[in-house]
């Protein structure tokens, strides 16, 4: 048996294997990047903070939307939504049917998505986006802001129509962002 010795590739000093080369063009391209992103707008802070209403604050809110549909013998579900539309609060009266807690999160949700009272957005309901899932355009929902901040929003369901919905609401609202604006 003739023993074959298998010869490397020659190497000069100048040539880098071809993984060698592909980690340099990444990590330079990377540097790159970087370089570049810094420089393009320095006035863009790396991290964002947003305002959040403390449990507290949320639940405040539900309360008083409740009261005052109480006050005006009605009985509904109410959701308080985060700025990013994730329910923070959720009351629902004794007598109040369970769909309300469903349709008030809807209301909650868009009102804060499109930072609009949501009986201000019914004609939007009539195109694509009153088929996209998760959102209500009928009045009964209202966004809640102060200091020109945007904290979230409440949506209340079960009135005998949207208008009433939507006055509870923005008592709801009212109650709150009367303390916010003095932070």
């Amino acid at each position: 048996m003739s023993s074959r010795r298998q010869s490397s590739p020659t190497r000069t000093p100048h040539t880098q294997s071809p993984r060698r080369s592909s980690v340099i063009v990444a990590l330079a391209s990377l540097i790159l990047l970087s370089a570049g992103s810094a420089t393009a707008d320095d006035s863009q802070p790396p991290v964002i903070k947003v305002p959040r209403l403390s449990m507290e604050m949320a639940l405040k809110a539900a309360e008083a939307a409740v009261h005052d549909c109480r006050a005006k013998g009605i009985q509904v579900g109410v959701t308080v939504v985060d700025r990013g539309g994730a329910p923070q609060a959720v009351l629902r009266d004794v007598l109040a049917p369970d769909l309300t807690l469903e349709i008030s999160k809807m209301k909650a949700y868009t009102a804060v998505s499109f930072t609009a009272a949501t009986s201000s957005l019914e004609e939007r309901g009539n195109g694509a986006l009153g088929r996209v899932p998760g959102l209500f355009f009928g009045a009964g929902g209202v966004p809640i802001e102060a200091g020109g901040q945007v904290y979230g929003a409440i949506g209340v369901s079960g009135a005998p129509s949207g208008k009433t919905d939507e006055e509870c609401a923005k008592a709801g609202a009212k109650v709150i962002e009367s303390e916010l604006e003095l932070l």
